[in-house]
């Protein structure tokens, strides 16, 4: 394919296959695992990878300074998203692991275990089927940059890395109430998280390290340490004040590992607007069309232009706008198929609104090859699109549209000039809302993947979050 011949014909199903099954992702996983590792035989390094799929299970560090809550954090990311749960004190206890006696003997002797044994620990671990198949949360490690960069260097980069933070004053406060329970090696408070167990209660002991003095040591190396962490992983991690409620704290930990990075994928933005009149469609695909470039596609004016032109297909559409009746399926995805099949809307992508009606439409459209990769459905209830329609005029002098509500024309002479569209009236904009409300669960259902959004709101707030659905990926959704 030349590159200098653009814009190429590509056939839009060869886009559908590539986005359904990640293609591009998938072949960037399969270089970047030859680039780390550097396989001697690289056919068989990829097959045996892609055997693995796992590409998308997580791979998480929580890291932070003592008492920030770390465990609780990792924990219950574990639990949530079905992960296995690793700290390095169970590295080391793991009688499973080959050189855990070794790291057990340097503890045992009061000598620091050496970076590279740590790795070695967490390598071996890693490669258990419990953490291919299922993801891994790691908590509190790396330590130091060093050990970030000696985890880099033998092939393991997590996919997000949670960075807790808070004041010290807090942190001290935190750690002296600490307590342990020596079975279990759960750790509660004696303010903030004190066991409702009596028998629990009663076996709880003080753990070791946690003086004022002991605490003060610790933070001080936590922050000689962490911003060089940061910087090892500056484009995979998101620090998170602690000094808030837990499941506060959680929340936003976990919608951060559900969000997927930015990806260097190609993409042409395929976007489906749902909902009933009066729901702000029309500006939103103009708004999208303006800032990004691609091609905004009203069905309905389509079927007006072919009309207005005189053309054959005009003709066969002429007779159901007079009659009031739907443009039958099969002319109207003839001239929606002769659109979106342009070469703008093939090299920029397209907002189409207006289409489908119900899903026998949308099963057509589909198998008509052009699939929306974002649907959106602008929900508002029929009172508002009431409000919103049949109060709206337009000046026939100037051609300026005004509303008896939100937008009244300032001079008495424009106000008795104004005139009113027959299609706004009430009747007929309860007619088209109770078509919709009818058809928009079977729509739903068949768009698993929609998008829903409250249009009774202020457009432009609308108009980010859709457009944050457009440039970002959209989150992970496991079970």
């Amino acid at each position: 394919m030349d590159a200098t011949s653009k814009p190429h014909n590509i056939p839009p199903v060869m886009a559908l296959y590539a986005e359904k099954h990640n293609i591009f992702q998938l072949m960037q996983s399969l270089m970047e695992a030859l680039l780390v590792y550097q396989p001697e035989d690289p056919i068989d390094f990829m097959i045996a990878h892609l055997m693995k799929n796992n590409d998308e299970v997580p791979r998480i560090f929580v890291l932070g300074p003592p008492a920030s809550g770390k465990t609780t954090i990792a924990r219950w990311i574990c639990k949530h998203l079905s992960a296995t749960y690793l700290c390095p004190q169970e590295l080391v206890q793991s009688m499973l692991l080959r050189r855990a006696r070794e790291a057990m003997a340097s503890e045992s002797e009061d000598e620091k275990i050496p970076n590279e044994l740590w790795v070695a620990l967490l390598e071996e671990r890693l490669n258990d089927m419990d953490c291919v198949k299922l993801g891994w949360v790691l908590d509190g490690f790396p330590e130091t940059r060093k050990q970030a960069l000696l985890l880099q260097s033998v092939g393991i980069a997590p996919r997000h890395v949670v960075v807790l933070y808070a004041p010290d004053t807090v942190l001290v406060e935190r750690n002296l109430g600490k307590l342990l329970d020596p079975l279990t090696l759960e750790v509660y408070h004696t303010t903030f998280d004190w066991p409702i167990d009596f028998t629990v209660q009663k076996r709880l002991v003080r753990p070791e390290g946690i003086s004022e003095q002991a605490t003060a040591k610790r933070l001080l190396e936590s922050h000689r340490n962490i911003p060089g962490i940061i910087q090892t992983y500056q484009e995979s991690h998101k620090a998170i004040n602690a000094d808030q409620p837990c499941v506060d704290v959680f929340a936003q930990a976990l919608n951060f590992v559900l969000s997927c990075p930015c990806s260097d994928a190609p993409f042409t933005p395929r976007v489906l607007l749902l909902g009933p009149p009066g729901c702000g469609k029309n500006l939103q695909a103009a708004l999208l069309a303006q800032k990004y470039g691609i091609v905004n596609v009203f069905f309905g004016d389509l079927l007006r232009e072919k009309v207005a032109a005189n053309t054959a297909v005009g003709d066969l559409i002429k007779p159901f706008f007079e009659s009031g009746y739907p443009v039958s399926d099969s002319i109207a995805l003839s001239v929606l198929k002769n659109r979106l099949a342009q070469k703008d809307c093939l090299t920029y992508g397209w907002v189409l609104h207006g289409f489908p009606h119900d899903v026998d439409q949308a099963d057509l459209f589909k198998h008509m090859g052009f699939e929306p990769n974002r649907v959106f459905f602008l929900n508002l209830p029929t009172e508002v699109a009431m409000q919103r329609i049949s109060q709206r005029a337009t000046d026939p002098v100037s051609g300026e549209r005004y509303h008896t509500i939100f937008k009244p024309p300032t001079e008495e002479e424009v106000h008795r000039r104004l005139r009113r569209n027959p299609k706004d009236a009430p009747r007929k904009v309860e007619t088209k809302a109770d078509f919709y409300s009818r058809q928009v669960t079977g729509l739903e259902e068949y768009y698993e993947d929609g998008i829903f959004l409250n249009a009774d709101q202020d457009p432009y707030t609308i108009f980010e979050y859709i457009e944050s659905c457009l440039v970002k990926p959209l989150p992970v959704m496991r079970a």
